[in-house]
């Protein structure tokens, strides 16, 4: 994967449906709430949600808005002090700690390798502790060091001091996963990346869900990241929910001016990146001249890029097996851009 490639390039599988093969968790935050001592007003306020197996669900908001507080009463890294979580219809406060964590990946930004421990053995902590066997570990581990990009044998020796920062937190994304865990939390895990890495990694995670399937629960201040890797996303101001819906949804539709200005939903071109190529192709009509093809996964940015690029009145759309079934022009791209996307468009997407 490098960074070139286009995220609307491997279709998101449909939202709120985990993929046969995985084992995902829903998550319930019934009137949630917490009151740091000594401050005023509470950290997360009276927040009720439901998080179905397999979504990718992203909090976001500006500093201090409760979505990192939020994310850590998951795995009881905080306590509640008012309400209940409950992961697959179990209180979570029901769980000891350590049964609890151990079915929960935890990524955090600054990795939290063991310096000390080369790359496969900081991968293999939870399933030692499990008690897999040895080679049981040592599969694992190779297996989950190719999906994230290290090579096995290149890197499985490794210490964490020899590995750049994006190598750091793809082994740090490789432990979380190492022990098959039905919920993912990551909280801001590439904010410390450069921008090309960060974009790289964005679109690798987003392969990753998409054939791992676990839930996801992720924190960023960052709408770009948002809209790029969730299936809904969830915005708090001062420790309140104030939407909770789709990336198309939210910029066609925000809530409030908060979060109109939070999303920028007046960028004509964020609102692009979101619609599909489909929603607004227009029907084949008798034999097709050579136009240049876009995939009709790809969403009205990418289309619009290609256009300029090529310098082309339309494009044809094909589908995975390279088959026509539309054509594109700019006047459709301009059009899909301005209206409003109806809600069965917005479900297509996703």
């Amino acid at each position: 994967m490098t960074s070139g490639d286009a995220i609307a390039s491997s279709p998101r599988p449909a939202s709120h449906v985990p993929r046969p093969d995985a084992t995902a968790s829903s998550i319930r935050f019934d009137h949630v709430s917490k009151q740091f001592r000594g401050n005023q007003p509470p950290a997360v306020d009276d927040v009720s949600l439901e998080i179905e197996p397999g979504e990718f669900v992203v909090l976001l908001g500006p500093s201090g808005c409760g979505k990192t507080t939020l994310l850590k009463m998951v795995n009881r890294l905080y306590e509640p002090t008012g309400g209940q979580i409950l992961i697959d219809g179990r209180p979570v406060s029901g769980m000891s700690t350590t049964t609890l964590r151990r079915g929960i990946g935890y990524v955090i930004q600054q990795t939290g390798l063991f310096p000390h421990m080369r790359v496969a053995d900081n991968v293999a902590v939870v399933p030692k502790l499990l008690g897999w066997g040895r080679g049981q570990i040592r599969e694992r581990v190779d297996e989950l060091l190719d999906l994230v990009g290290l090579p096995a044998q290149e890197y499985r020796r490794r210490y964490p001091a020899q590995l750049s920062g994006g190598q750091q937190q793809r082994v740090g994304l490789a432990r979380a996963l190492a022990a098959n865990p039905t919920t993912l939390l990551m909280d801001e895990p590439f904010g410390a990346l450069d921008a090309i890495t960060r974009s790289r990694l964005q679109a690798e995670l987003r392969q990753i869900h998409n054939r791992l399937g676990q839930t996801v629960l992720f924190v960023t201040h960052d709408i770009e990241e948002a809209v790029r890797l969730a299936d809904r996303i969830v915005i708090m101001r001062g420790g309140n929910v104030v939407q909770f819906d789709t990336p198309l949804q939210i910029v066609m539709h925000p809530a409030d001016e908060f979060v109109s200005d939070l999303v920028g939903a007046g960028d004509v071109l964020r609102r692009l990146s979101l619609v599909p190529v489909m929603a607004a192709a227009q029907p084949l009509e008798g034999t097709l001249p050579e136009h240049p093809v876009i995939a009709a996964s790809a969403d009205l940015r990418t289309a619009l890029a290609l256009l300029l690029e090529e310098r082309a009145d339309r494009l044809t759309v094909i589908d995975d097996d390279g088959h026509p079934v539309g054509t594109l022009d700019l006047s459709a791209i301009e059009t899909a851009g301005i209206a409003p996307v109806p809600e069965e468009q917005d479900a297509a997407r996703w």
